[in-house]
């Protein structure tokens, strides 16, 4: 977790709101909604709800094409070398991360797994103050 958290950070993304949660079954239908009524549907479902996860928004110019393509391809094996997906995963069905397509999307899945007072404004220069100064 610690080094896909890293690489995002190293990428200069502001972190406003993150978190271990786990998710049950009708969070689960609801965030993959649209995927309902396909043949992979339950297998999703099963997966995410097997185990803890953690839910993180990011911030920065161009999130969420920068972070889809730091993530790669869904496909584990046909994911370039270099992406998170690509170095860390292996299968399609078991994927180890996930990352919104769409404004739409980012907007109604962070409105899934957080609330108004978990997600956080700061100055992130503020982080790189030295007391050295």
């Amino acid at each position: 977790i610690g080094r896909i958290i890293e690489r995002f950070e190293n990428k200069g993304f502001k972190i406003i709101a993150m978190k271990m949660i786990h998710i049950d079954r009708t969070l689960a239908e609801r965030h993959y909604a649209e995927h309902k009524g396909k043949e992979f549907f339950s297998g999703l479902v099963d997966y995410i709800t097997s185990s803890p996860v953690i839910t993180m928004v990011l911030e920065a110019p161009g999130a969420i094409a920068v972070v889809r393509a730091m993530v790669g391809l869904t496909d584990g094996q046909k994911a370039s070398p270099g992406t998170i997906r690509g170095d860390f995963g292996i299968s399609m069905r078991y994927n180890l991360i996930h990352a919104s397509d769409s404004p739409e999307s980012a907007k109604r899945e962070i409105d899934l797994f957080f609330s108004e007072n978990e997600l956080f404004d700061y100055d992130k220069e503020i982080l790189n103050w030295s007391w050295q100064k």
